[in-house]
């Protein structure tokens, strides 16, 4: 097997017939036919299931593609690094809509600038999906809130690790958090993600009964309606920092509650240097609040 031959196979793969892939590997229909026979008669299976028009992968063949490109990813990487050059390809970055989502392009811009042959692709979406994504190899990583039953064959690294804090109009004069939570309307967040649900927990367990005027799903949103007058809320430390607008800012919890956002990522990924810088990156645009990763990101379980 050499990677000639892995190359033809996910160029078929990714463009549905050996004549396209011919063209992107640039041999002969016939060429490509020949190594993909190659492959199967080294590996001792079958790739394709060629009673379908054109040949499609069959169960043994989507596990292959899995493996041909991690082992092609991981050659491009070492070639790299041997001869000196800049890391090159394209690092694909899911993300939830969270507070600290603001922070990707500033860490993106300052890696770019270490990489500066790297492409970045971006997508916002719900955790669930993103971390399926990176599970099936579509995503090289998500940032996503601390996330519980997700395979074990991904890794988690908290890149920040920020408090919440309780936010009231600009005017609202100081006052136990308690008090101001149960004498303002209260803005929730949904609790059908990570951070309502914390919330959430934290309010039944303090004993504070709120009154809520609405429930806004993104956090951003939140401060706005805040700072424009319509109740109280609770958000993470950045949104008031990136958009504070003299709002009164207390301490939310006893003690005070800290979140974590982080990413998730293959254990067996083969960006794993480059998934360190950006980790790194995070961090150090998350400002005092921001955790590097020293240690081995941890297996989730």
């Amino acid at each position: 097997m050499d990677t000639r031959q892995l190359r033809t196979f996910v160029a078929i793969a990714e463009h549905g017939t050996f004549a396209r892939a011919a063209l992107i590997v640039n041999l002969t229909p016939s060429a490509v036919s020949q190594q993909v026979h190659s492959l199967e008669q080294e590996l001792d299976i079958k790739l394709f299931n060629r009673d379908s028009r054109p040949p499609s992968l069959n169960l043994q063949g989507l596990k292959m593609l899995e493996t041909a490109k991690q082992v092609l990813a991981l050659v491009d990487e070492t070639r790299g690094v041997l001869s000196g050059k800049q890391m090159t390809g394209t690092l694909n970055i899911g993300s939830v809509r969270t507070s600290t989502i603001g922070l990707l392009p500033r860490a993106i811009v300052t890696l770019r600038q270490e990489f500066p042959e790297l492409n970045v692709n971006l997508r916002v979406g719900m955790s669930s999906t993103l971390i399926s994504d990176v599970n099936a190899d579509r995503l090289d990583v998500a940032v996503v809130a601390e996330h519980s039953g997700v395979s074990r064959d991904l890794l988690w690294s908290p890149f920040i690790r920020e408090p919440l804090v309780v936010i009231a109009p600009p005017g609202t004069p100081a006052m136990p958090v308690q008090q101001l939570l149960e004498t303002l309307p209260f803005v929730r967040f949904g609790s059908n993600v990570p951070l309502g649900a914390m919330i959430n927990n934290e309010l039944a367990r303090l004993g504070i009964a709120v009154q809520d005027i609405a429930e806004i799903d993104t956090v951003p949103a939140i401060v706005e309606c805040v700072a424009a007058g319509l109740g109280a809320s609770i958000v993470p430390n950045v949104a008031v920092r990136e958009n504070g607008r003299d709002m009164l800012t207390l301490p939310f919890g006893e003690p005070q509650v800290f979140r974590q956002i982080g990413m998730i990522h293959r254990a067996s990924s083969a960006k794993a240097e480059l998934l360190t810088a950006l980790h790194n990156k995070l961090a150090e645009v998350a400002g005092e609040f921001g955790v590097y990763r020293e240690e081995p990101a941890l297996r989730k379980s």
